[in-house]
């Protein structure tokens, strides 16, 4: 008989894993987790209203490929944010999933072993527990969300989500974003486009209705409210986009599309040409406009890890270089501390 399948014709294999609600049971929330988690959207969703004058730091690894140096660095930010809070609000950047352009390793949640193996439950539950773990210090975590059932998973230890540049204009993260509880940074886009940003906040801002799934992993119609506690995010994109003229520049056109001029700037990507050294040079750029009496920059976002620059994922795993990045370039946790303490004694001046 003549094969006439016509639908999956490309697909190798489906695999059941876990539901959202089975994992939470796995990795619970404690008092003292819903405390760090609900303060952290609070804290920043009034930084973002002006009501709390401090600067909002996203900062942390590229991406996130080893649990210990994760929670490693976690514990010294943790002591950092303390000792700086009275200027700077630190969120831990906690990144489990990677865009590519074309191909690449996309992040723990996909590959947690780094060897094409693909275990995305493995993945799960190794991000849960992580965040669980960086909950429990006391030290809210930010994340991209890239995928748009991910969220149903991980995203109530989440204080701070992004969307990237890759996805900035996509619809369904639009309507996925539009039902989170966090506040949602929109990146402008790979080649500098802000309008891709501005159209999302507006979108955001409105309720949506999409298909996804429920706790217990059954296809369900979301409806949702809409989110108002959004902003943008200057990445560059052709050419940096830090500088006070772009920044002039995408107030006026915030303000005229009716929206507030809520402004993050990414110290990392096209503003430091990929460089991570030349992170410092746009944080010292951001410093000196809030010292010039901008109060459109309400926070920064830096890229940095135990140790400085990075590294190729080694076919042999046990040469894999502890603490350093395996995508972009990362600030070591020295300089980082160096850097951030810096901002945080100068940036109070205004305060």
């Amino acid at each position: 008989m003549t094969d006439k399948r016509i639908e999956n014709i490309n697909v190798d294999i489906e695999q059941a894993i876990i539901t959202p609600n089975k994992l939470k049971d796995l990795y619970p929330l404690t008092e003292n987790v819903i405390k760090t988690i609900a303060a952290g959207q609070q804290t920043i969703k009034r930084i973002l209203a002006g009501e709390d004058n401090r600067i909002l730091v996203v900062v942390g690894p590229c991406s996130i490929h080893d649990i210990k140096s994760a929670k490693e660095y976690a514990q010294r930010l943790k002591k950092l944010a303390y000792k700086l809070r009275d200027s700077l609000y630190i969120v831990m950047r906690v990144y489990f999933e990677k865009p590519r352009t074309t191909v690449g390793w996309q992040g723990l949640i996909n590959d947690p072993y780094l060897n094409d193996s693909y275990e995305l439950e493995d993945g799960l539950k190794q991000a849960r527990e992580l965040l669980s773990f960086i909950a429990e210090l006391g030290l809210p975590a930010a994340s991209e969300a890239l995928d748009i059932v991910t969220p149903q998973y991980i995203q109530d230890l989440i204080s701070w989500t992004a969307i990237g540049a890759r996805t900035t204009e996509s619809q369904s993260h639009r309507k996925m974003a539009s039902g989170l509880s966090s506040a949602v940074g929109f990146k402008n886009g790979t080649d500098g486009n802000i309008d891709i940003a501005i159209n999302a906040l507006e979108s955001v801002a409105t309720p949506h209705n999409f298909i996804s799934i429920d706790p217990d992993g059954h296809v369900a119609v979301v409806k949702t409210k809409g989110n108002t506690n959004t902003h943008i995010i200057l990445r560059g994109g052709k050419k940096p986009n830090y500088d006070a003229s772009h920044v002039r520049d995408y107030e006026q056109r915030l303000q005229k599309s009716g929206l507030p001029a809520r402004i993050m700037i990414d110290c990392s990507h096209a503003n430091s040409f990929k460089k991570a050294a030349n992170q410092t040079i746009v944080l010292k750029s951001v410093e000196e406009q809030i010292l010039a009496g901008n109060t459109s920059i309400c926070g920064v976002m830096i890229e940095s890890h135990l140790f400085e620059g990075n590294q190729k994922i080694p076919h042999d795993l046990s040469t894999l270089k502890y603490g350093v990045s395996v995508t972009d370039e990362c600030l070591g946790w020295d300089k980082t501390e160096e850097i951030l303490k810096e901002f945080a004694n100068n940036v109070k001046k205004r305060m």
